[in-house]
């Protein structure tokens, strides 16, 4: 289920929830609906309003903690693909062919992490994960003829360590980070305390109009949760930018 429908989803089942206290207020006894009573209800739904409040902002923090640390891991990643780029080309000519195959893998990066056929994200590919263990082998096959070739070998051979170990990290950073069971349980809370309002409300289109623009800021709310939590995927999907702009460095 994409975000913009389960959003959509969200905010109809809060809606709902504001209607049916609106008919529960006709179809109970008077002496359910007593001053007593009323009060009980407040106190409940105040109760669940801070509960649901609560959890929201713990929602919304998580997901957007694992939007930034995506970015930054993004960014990180393609610092360390110009870097190994440029010592490479310092090397000197002989390491054009882990040169070309770095080219090669960012190219790959790039289609993987941001697809132009609409699939998601998957930077798990075996392909370019060979690929990048051929720019390790390749570099390791140089043959310095200098101490500053061999510097500029040995950098380049940590550089590609790290690489490989911040792909990993990238990987294992693309699961969810927010639970659907937390989400379902937040909407029922919040389904519960909307049909509390709808129990002491009259029904008019002022009321109706307020329980649509609540449920629609609900839905606005978990579509914003689950939207951060998809960091490579969706509509605010993080920019390919850093990756094009390290390709278009490595073509000149």
């Amino acid at each position: 289920m994409n975000t913009v429908t389960a959003s959509v989803l969200v905010a109809l089942c809060v809606f709902s929830g504001g209607v049916a206290g609106l008919y529960l207020h006709r179809l109970l006894p008077p002496h359910h609906l007593t001053r007593e009573t009323q009060e009980v209800i407040k106190l409940s739904t105040g109760m669940l309003s801070v509960l649901a409040s609560l959890v929201l902002g713990l929602l919304i923090a998580t997901a957007k903690g694992s939007y930034d640390t995506t970015d930054r891991a993004i960014r990180s990643y393609a610092a360390e693909l110009a870097l190994l780029n440029e010592t490479l080309r310092d090397y000197g000519g002989v390491a054009s062919v882990p040169r070309d195959m770095l080219r090669e893998y960012t190219q790959r990066l790039l289609q993987d992490g941001w697809p132009d056929d609409g699939k998601p994200a998957a930077l798990d590919d075996d392909k370019s994960r060979m690929l990048m263990e051929q720019v390790r082998g390749s570099i390791r096959g140089l043959k310095p003829i200098d101490d500053g070739q061999k510097s500029l070998r040995d950098a380049a051979t940590e550089i590609n360590l790290n690489l490989l170990r911040q792909r990993w990290l990238l990987i294992e950073q693309q699961g969810s980070s927010v639970q659907s069971v937390v989400v379902v349980i937040l909407v029922s809370w919040v389904t519960v305390i909307f049909a509390s309002f709808g129990l002491n409300a009259p029904r008019n289109n002022t009321v109706m109009a307020s329980f649509l623009i609540g449920s629609l800021a609900i839905g606005g709310a978990v579509f914003l949760i689950l939207e951060m939590d998809r960091p490579l995927n969706g509509i605010m999907r993080i920019s390919s930018w850093p990756v094009r702009n390290v390709l278009t460095e490595m073509n000149w």
